[in-house]
């Protein structure tokens, strides 16, 4: 594992590395991002409507193939989610797109 996968190891999506604390907090709900650039970052998802999640997100990120882009995650239909705070789901790396 590289410094730059390292530093997005459990680390919420959107908050700066430089952060006090870019973990989740535990009365919010996530979303683990699985595979593509943003492998292994969580997406807060609390408040999220379940057909909000089930619509998948273009999340904006200059890891991808297209810098600047962004990088398309989906769920998986019929996988089961935990209700309540903490990682909720998983949400899948589908593509990049410019």
């Amino acid at each position: 594992m590289n410094g730059d996968e390292q530093l997005l190891n459990r680390r919420v999506y959107g908050t700066d590395h430089d952060a006090h604390n870019p973990g989740p907090l535990p009365h919010r709900t996530y979303a683990e991002l699985v595979g593509g650039p943003l492998d292994g970052l969580l997406l807060d998802i609390h408040g999220w409507r379940t057909e909000d999640v089930d619509d998948g997100v273009a999340l904006p990120t200059e890891l991808g193939q297209y810098p600047g882009g962004r990088s398309l995650y989906d769920a998986r239909p019929g996988e089961p989610r935990t209700p309540g705070p903490g990682v909720s789901c998983r949400l899948y790396f589908s593509a990049d797109s410019p």
